[in-house]
């Protein structure tokens, strides 16, 4: 079995059973340097990410609707 990036999910190390998952700002930058941008474009990308969370005061954009996105 693959996940959209073609990576096999059989061949991942297995995760301890309690550890929490990535961070949001941890997730865009693996995702990032997954698709070999530049630093400097993870630096901006991570910025806008932060300003956004604070824009909405601090809530997880998860939790927000798509109204919320344009407001900002």
């Amino acid at each position: 079995m693959s996940d959209k990036l073609g990576l096999h999910m059989n061949t991942l190390p297995a995760d301890p059973p309690l550890s929490r998952p990535p961070k949001l700002l941890d997730q865009l930058r693996d995702r990032i340097r997954l698709k070999h941008y530049s630093l400097r474009t993870e630096r901006a990308y991570a910025q806008w990410v932060k300003r956004y969370i604070y824009f909405h005061r601090k809530r997880h954009p998860a939790q927000l609707g798509k109204w919320r996105s344009r407001r900002f």
